[in-house]
């Protein structure tokens, strides 16, 4: 078991980083191509849809200092967790305006909360981190991202559980997590954490039986099904990543509307939650 020194770890909450940037054009156009939306082209002052800000505020870490895994080196802004593993946990939305097409954004990240626990599978080490994106008219959105740091598998480990997804869906939709929309959104977020994209490294370092898709792109779909039945704002979004999902099979996006949003839900080809979410309008 991998031991942490936590004290160490804990001494970077609080810590703090703001970066600029400003809602442009083609990445807006070439995510909804990547979703198979039948957008009109954006032109200025056109409302951003809800976490399309993943779009901007990217790292641009030299590829000197990128790691085993793809991503930079531990350090920096977020701490220097010594855990291989590296995934997107979940995260709550609270928008407050929309940013819009051609403005200036600003984001400021806090690291909130960093915590460690020992599972049966091992050591995990969660980050908290607060974003908040800001535009020439205030504050437009605050989102708290978790990040889990994982050990590595060891021989026997047995599966994560799994639990079913609900089967009382109104909206349905099925994803086919191709090679080339995994690439497409790896690009869009400039992401280079090669479990998204090098099948060898995947399976035969990480022992993952294919390219994961991404947690921000499953979420992203689940919104996007909620924009493809209702043309209502969302006031507030959640979700929380249960279990991984491959390219190695379809998987499909579920809906439920309610008085006040509507529960959202990914599946795994078995009928297994993968993503779980919650909105309000």
């Amino acid at each position: 078991m991998t031991e942490l020194d936590v004290t160490h770890l804990r001494s970077w909450i609080g810590r703090q980083e703001t970066l600029h940037d400003r809602v442009t054009r083609f990445p807006i156009a070439a995510l909804a191509a990547t979703l198979d939306r039948d957008d009109s082209p954006p032109v200025p002052g056109d409302a951003l849809p809800p976490l399309w800000h993943w779009l901007y505020f990217l790292p641009t870490a030299p590829q000197s200092v990128l790691g085993p895994d793809g991503h930079p080196e531990r350090g920096g802004f977020l701490p220097p967790v010594p855990l291989p593993r590296r995934m997107w946990a979940g995260g709550r939305f609270t928008f407050h305006q929309p940013l819009r097409v051609d403005e200036p954004i600003t984001r400021t990240s806090t690291i909130q909360d960093v915590t460690v626990k020992h599972g049966r599978n091992g050591t995990l080490c969660f980050v908290l981190v607060r974003h908040e994106v800001s535009a020439g008219s205030g504050l437009a959105l605050v989102e708290e991202h978790d990040i889990v740091y994982r050990a590595p598998p060891r021989p026997g480990d047995p599966p994560s559980p799994t639990a079913p997804a609900p089967t009382d869906d109104v909206w349905r939709r099925r994803v086919q997590p191709s090679e080339a929309l995994l690439f497409r959104y790896s690009a869009l977020t400039f992401n280079s954490h090669r479990i998204h994209y090098d099948r060898r490294y995947v399976t035969e370092t990480e022992g993952y039986p294919g390219l994961i898709v991404h947690g921000p792109l499953i979420a992203t779909l689940l919104i996007d099904l909620l924009r493809r039945n209702t043309d209502r704002a969302v006031a507030t979004f959640r979700f929380r990543a249960v279990s991984p999902l491959f390219d190695t099979a379809p998987f499909s996006l579920h809906g439920v509307p309610n008085d006040h949003g509507a529960s959202l839900w990914a599946a795994n080809p078995d009928g297994n939650l993968a993503m779980q979410a919650e909105a309000t309008f």
